[in-house]
């Protein structure tokens, strides 16, 4: 039976760990001719680039090379993106380092969508999905802060959104998926190192877990795929039930 995006050419942006490494390695098993894209030569792909996606004539580059050798391009996943090291509230937040933040996670979401949605345009028939990795965190507040992050996040979701409405008349839907946390290296490290910094964090998530990147990769699939032809210009949040939560259920409840 084919895959979900049998034949389809998906450009995966930080394709060489993380949410993106999963998302390409599950593309791959649904049929797709992936492209992963990073600065490491690690990415995960039919087709892997080394790109720094800051970069105009980089990313210009690179979608015109995705056409040349695979002809088109149907899916956009501009997931690549930076964390602070350390939790920043405004008043600890350098200057250049909030400037580098939004460069990285909310720059290089504009550039792959001003240059990669031509390409989708350019289809016989037009058309395609975009998927740009915003997060919970651009939904909702917290008082340990990541002002940065946040900031460059909540911008993501917004151009999304109006992104989503401009071409949806054009056969090109436009959606910001926003993970909640998610079991990475760096948690890891945060509940060997800071049991109670952790629990603080687990204590707000109803399933009582944080997220395996696998189940964000499903997210993006859906949002790929055909199956959600009926959803553009959305906030699709994949967050185990956090920002709908007020207070979550005791153990065994």
């Amino acid at each position: 039976m084919p895959g979900r995006l049998q034949d389809k050419v998906c450009v995966i942006t930080g394709a060489a760990s993380g949410i993106g490494a999963e998302t390409a390695r599950l593309f791959g098993e649904e049929g797709a001719k992936v492209v992963g894209v990073d600065l490491s030569p690690d990415s995960i792909g039919d087709l892997a680039i080394e790109a720094d996606v800051t970069d105009e004539e980089q990313v210009k580059a690179m979608y015109q090379r995705v056409t040349d050798e695979l002809g088109r391009v149907d899916v956009l996943f501009n997931n690549a993106g930076i964390n602070p090291p350390d939790d920043q509230s405004v008043l600890d937040t350098e200057l250049e380092w909030f400037e580098r933040v939004q460069r990285v996670n909310l720059t290089s979401v504009f550039l792959c969508c001003k240059h990669g949605i031509p390409h989708l345009l350019a289809n016989d028939p037009p058309g395609g999905s975009v998927i740009n990795t915003a997060s919970f965190v651009a939904v909702m507040g917290a008082a340990v802060s990541q002002v940065s992050y946040t900031a460059s996040k909540g911008a993501v979701l917004a151009m999304s959104r109006e992104l989503g409405v401009e071409f949806a008349r054009r056969g090109v839907r436009v959606n910001a998926l926003c993970p909640g946390p998610v079991d990475t290296p760096l948690l890891q490290e945060l509940f060997a190192s800071d049991p109670g910094k952790a629990a603080r964090r687990l204590v707000h998530l109803p399933l009582g877990r944080f997220a395996e990147a696998r189940e964000i990769a499903q997210g993006a699939l859906f949002l790929a795929s055909d199956d959600s032809s009926y959803v553009t210009a959305s906030t699709f949040l994949v967050d185990g039930g956090l920002s709908g939560a007020y207070l979550t259920p005791e153990t065994g409840e």
